[in-house]
C-alpha cells in the first residue's frame, strides 16, 4: 500500500494515537485530514468557545505532524464527501479513524463506510482513542451496558490498558495535495474572556504539570472550590488533545490515592460513553423516566433567564454560572449544584440546562454533559434519583470561607466567611446596601414541591 489517510475527529494529537501508527506503519504516504463540516454547525456542536479551542487544537496538531516529518490538510464540506476525494485524488486504499459513540459520530461513519466501500476502498475503525477502555469491551450478564457505575468501575479497573504509543518519527505526505487555510482563534467571535489555550502542547504541559503538583492533594481537594485542584484537563481530553489511556497510565505511575481518584473520574467518562453507545437516545430522552412534571409558562422561562445569567439569589449558585460564562468551564462541584438547582429546586427540564451548558462548555461533550444532567436531574444513573442539593449546604461544605463566591459574586466581597452564602440573612442597612437579588425560591418550599412531583 502506498497511501492512507488518517481522518481526524475527536482525537488531536500525535501523541497515543492509534489510527495515525497503524497508517504510518502500513503506507508510505500518510494524508492526515480533518474535515470542517457544516453538518456540525447544524447539529449545535460549533459553539464559539469550542470553535476557538478547535482553531488552536489544529494549529498545533499541524505543527506535531510536521515535527515528524508531515503536516494537516483541512477540508471543508461533507465528510464522506471530502474524504472520498481525496482518496480518488491520492490513490489511497484505506482510510483510518477512531471510533465514535454518540448518533453523529455513528452515521458519519456509516456515511463514510458506504461511500468508501462503493468505490472499492476500506474503512479501518479504530477502538480505544478515545476512551481507555472500549464501549462495549465490559459488560454485565444479560445487557448491553452497565447501567450502575460501581459495578462497571471493578471491572473496568481490572481491565488490561494497552501501553501508551509514541507519535510516528517520520511522516510523508504528498507534496501535490491542498489544504485549506486552518481556522484562527481570533476570528471567532463571543468567545469567553478567559478561556482556556487549545492543543496537545497545552494538554500534555498541563497534565505533566498537574500530576506533579496537585494530584496527592486530589482524593481530598477535588471538591474544594475555592482551592481548584481539579486538574482541568475535561476540554483536552473532550477533543482528543491529550490521551485518556495515558493520562491513566501516567497517573497510575504517579500512585497514591489522590492518583486513584482522578483515575476513578476517567473511568466515569467511560462509564457515560458506553450508556450512549448503548442508548444513544439519551442525549434528549430520560434514560429512566420518572413522569417529571417540568415548570413552563412566563415564571419558568424568568428563572431560567436568572439561572443562566448568575442572579439566582443563591451565591453559590450563581458564582459557578458566572465562571461557566467567563471562562468556558465549571468545577465538576459546580456543575453539580448548578444542575441540581435547576431540576429539583426550580423544576426546569434537564434539557434546558444541558443545551445552556453545551452553549458555554469548551470541554461540552455530549456523553458526559447530557448523562451528567441526567444524574442530577435523577431521569439517570444515579441510584438515588430523589437526591437534592442544597445549596447553602454544599455552599458552606465546599466553599467553607466563601473564597470561590466572593471571587465570582463581587457583589457580595464585602461580606466576611461563611455569611456569603446566605446574604439574605443580613438585617437593615447591610442588607440594603447590596446589588444582589433576593433568592427565586424559599428551599423549604420547593423540596416539598419535588417530593410531591414524584410521588
Amino acid at each position: 500500500m502506498t497511501v492512507s489517510v488518517v481522518l481526524y475527529t475527536s482525537d488531536l494529537r500525535v501523541h497515543d494515537h492509534p489510527p495515525l501508527r497503524a497508517a504510518a506503519a502500513g503506507a508510505r504516504e500518510v494524508v492526515p485530514v480533518f474535515v470542517r463540516d457544516p453538518a456540525v454547525d447544524r447539529a449545535g456542536f460549533a459553539a464559539p468557545n469550542r470553535l476557538a479551542f478547535l482553531a488552536d487544537c489544529l494549529a498545533d496538531l499541524d505543527r506535531g505532524l510536521a515535527h515528524c516529518g508531515g503536516r494537516l490538510v483541512l477540508r471543508e464540506g461533507d465528510t464522506a464527501a471530502e474524504v472520498l476525494a481525496l482518496v480518488r485524488r491520492t490513490g489511497a486504499d484505506e482510510v483510518h479513524m477512531a471510533a465514535g459513540v454518540t448518533a453523529f459520530a455513528r452515521a458519519r461513519e456509516a456515511r463514510l463506510r458506504a461511500a468508501l466501500e462503493g468505490d472499492g476502498r476500506r474503512l479501518s475503525v479504530h477502538d480505544g482513542v478515545v476512551t481507555v477502555v472500549p464501549p462495549g469491551d465490559v459488560l454485565p450478564q444479560g445487557s448491553d451496558h452497565f447501567a450502575v457505575f460501581t459495578p462497571y468501575h471493578r471491572r473496568w479497573s481490572a481491565e488490561p490498558v494497552r501501553a501508551p504509543l509514541p507519535a510516528p518519527k517520520a511522516l510523508r505526505v504528498p507534496s501535490d495535495v491542498r489544504s485549506a487555510p486552518l481556522p484562527r482563534r481570533s476570528a471567532v467571535g463571543d468567545v469567553s474572556p478567559a478561556l482556556a489555550v487549545g492543543g496537545e502542547s497545552e494538554g500534555r504541559r498541563r497534565l505533566a504539570s498537574w500530576l506533579a503538583a496537585h494530584v496527592d492533594a486530589y482524593e481530598e481537594r477535588h471538591d474544594d472550590l475555592a482551592g481548584d485542584v481539579t486538574s482541568r484537563l475535561s476540554p483536552y481530553l473532550h477533543f482528543g488533545a491529550v490521551s485518556a489511556t495515558e493520562a491513566v497510565h501516567r497517573a497510575r505511575q504517579r500512585g497514591g490515592p489522590g492518583a486513584d481518584a482522578f483515575v476513578r473520574q476517567l473511568c466515569w467518562r467511560d462509564f457515560h460513553h458506553q450508556v450512549l453507545a448503548a442508548r444513544p437516545e439519551a442525549s434528549s430522552e430520560d434514560y429512566r423516566p420518572r413522569q417529571d412534571r417540568w415548570r413552563r409558562g412566563a415564571d419558568a422561562e424568568a428563572d431560567l433567564a436568572a439561572w443562566r445569567a448568575g442572579l439566582t439569589g443563591y451565591p453559590v449558585v450563581d458564582a459557578a454560572m458566572r465562571q461557566l460564562a467567563h471562562e468556558g468551564w465549571m468545577h465538576n462541584r459546580g456543575r453539580l449544584i448548578t444542575a441540581s438547582f435547576l431540576t429539583k429546586t426550580l423544576r426546569v427540564d434537564w434539557r434546558e440546562g444541558a443545551r445552556h451548558f453545551l452553549g458555554l462548555l469548551v470541554d461540552g461533550d455530549v456523553a458526559n454533559n447530557q448523562l451528567n444532567w441526567q444524574w442530577a436531574a435523577g431521569t439517570g444513573t444515579d441510584t438515588r434519583p430523589n437526591r437534592v442539593l442544597n445549596p447553602v449546604r454544599q455552599g458552606r461544605r465546599y466553599d467553607p470561607d466563601g473564597a470561590y463566591v466572593r471571587r465570582w459574586v463581587p457583589e457580595l466581597a464585602g461580606l466576611d466567611g461563611p455569611a456569603v452564602h446566605e446574604p439574605w440573612r443580613l438585617v437593615g442597612l447591610d442588607r440594603a446596601s447590596l446589588d444582589y437579588p433576593d433568592p427565586l425560591v424559599d428551599l423549604s418550599d420547593a423540596l416539598a414541591r419535588f417530593r410531591e412531583d414524584r410521588g
